[in-house]
């Protein structure tokens, strides 16, 4: 049922509403058929239950006056213009026993003893009006236009014992079709009434929120955006405000990590310029070697951890960019230092990226695949949605259970990748903060046969 629930808040708001709605009608549907059903008792029932009673008292008054006459008194009790009632000697309302109603009757009888008439057999059904007898020219037409108008009647038969079967008509709603519709009416009105400024009054509190929220997507420090209009209800201003106050602290946060990056760079790299100056004086040319490999494995290590603490504000754009000749020319670099490395490059294929970033992500596969299988095989595979870079290598792989942690920060495997193949750990993971930042991915998967594939995914 979840997944066809609405999401969003005004959607559930909405929903909300229109169920406590659909509710309060249903209760009032239930309270106006109740008093549906009193009215029709009060006008229907209680004067058939009057007429019937005093049917009764008359034909056995007209029995007491006349006892040795019972014909007389039945045709003085028919010839009455005054009442609809008829004497039967039997019910002759015994072929509508599917249309019997027993609260009817039981209404009947209770009514009946009230009115002090013992009655022995009571029938009460509710028969639909049939239209062919709306046309005979006998009946009443004020009769018949009520009967057609409300489309049953209810036959009602009651014995008085020893006398014969009272009967009587009377036309009776046959449905509440009328109500339904009332009700229907009244709802859509109640939802156009309630639902339709809810919908108004939500759109204008979402429009403010979907605005935070897309702020919030495309945060990026440093940008200079300018700070979200406060607008809607006071909490969402509040909000609204504390995303703004929320922004610049992060972005004076930032200002004050870079120049605090910038004043180490300058001040680590002042002295190891000097350091370099200094070892052109020793004489042992192997000592002077690697006094230089240091200083330079330094200076790396410096460069690798200022561009991954800054990589969060990157200084350099995004532009369009031909990216098999980008992969390309970091080949020709590894080819141009004898390293074997196997590329084929494709046709063009322009991407929207920061260059020089993604060149050292590259770079940085491919360094490792050099370093650890003695080369690199290179491929870059076009797809409609998305571009994969695969750096391939047929080194000694990495154990399965950490191919995600060498993506760590100064994380090194003691095993195959130390100290003494260069790095400190930081390669991999300046290479995935560089991806990331692009939209993309990266990931490690063994190879069969030895080896390490790293994978680059780009959406296009």
């Amino acid at each position: 049922m979840k997944r066809f629930l609405p999401t969003s808040l005004i959607a559930r708001i909405a929903l909300l509403v229109a169920a406590a709605l659909f509710v309060a009608q249903a209760i009032n549907f239930g309270l106006l058929l109740h008093e549906r059903q009193k009215t029709r008792f009060a006008m229907v029932i209680v004067p058939t239950t009057t007429r019937l009673a005093d049917a009764a008292e008359r034909l056995l008054a007209l029995q007491r006056e006349t006892p040795l006459q019972p014909g007389a008194a039945k045709r003085r009790f028919l010839s009455d213009p005054r009442t609809h009632v008829r004497l039967h000697a039997d019910n002759p309302f015994a072929s509508a026993e599917q249309f019997r109603r027993g609260d009817v009757e039981r209404d009947l009888r209770r009514g009946l003893a009230d009115a002090g008439l013992r009655a022995g057999g009571i029938m009460a059904a509710l028969r639909p009006v049939d239209p062919r007898r709306l046309l005979d020219p006998k009946m009443d037409p004020i009769r018949a236009e009520r009967l057609r108008r409300m489309g049953a009647e209810m036959l009602v038969a009651v014995e008085v014992p020893g006398k014969g079967w009272l009967t009587l008509s009377t036309p009776w709603p046959r449905t509440d079709h009328d109500l339904i519709w009332q009700l229907i009416a009244q709802t859509l009105i109640l939802y156009v009434v309630v639902l339709v400024p809810v919908l108004l009054v939500g759109g204008r509190i979402a429009r403010p929120l979907r605005t935070l929220t897309e702020a919030a997507r495309t945060f990026r420090p440093g940008d200079d955006a300018a700070p979200i209009r406060e607008r809607g209800p006071s909490d969402v201003r509040a909000l609204i405000a504390a995303y703004n106050a929320l922004s610049r602290r992060v972005t004076t946060m930032l200002d004050e990590k870079d120049r605090m990056l910038g004043a180490i760079g300058h001040d680590l790299r002042t002295p190891l310029q000097a350091l370099r100056v200094r070892i052109e004086s020793v004489e042992d040319d192997d000592d002077r070697t690697r006094m230089a490999d240091t200083i330079d494995e330094m200076s790396r290590t410096l460069d690798d951890i200022l561009s991954l603490a800054r990589l969060g504000r990157p200084s350099e754009p995004n532009t369009d960019v031909d990216l098999g000749a980008l992969v390309d020319a970091v080949v020709e670099d590894f080819r141009d230092l004898d390293h074997d490395v196997k590329f084929e490059e494709p046709a063009r294929l322009k991407m929207r990226l920061r260059p020089t970033l993604m060149r050292r992500a590259v770079r940085n596969l491919i360094e490792n695949a050099v370093k650890y299988g003695g080369g690199a095989e290179v491929r870059l595979i076009p797809e409609p949605q998305r571009v994969t870079i695969e750096v391939c290598d047929r080194g000694p792989g990495i154990p399965a259970e950490k191919l995600e942690a060498v993506f760590n920060p100064f994380t090194r495997l003691e095993e195959s990748r130390n100290r003494d193949t260069g790095g400190i750990g930081l390669g991999l993971a300046l290479a995935r903060a560089i991806v990331n930042d692009a939209g993309g991915s990266i990931a490690l998967a063994n190879r069969a046969g030895g080896g390490l594939t790293a994978t680059i995914t780009l959406p296009r």
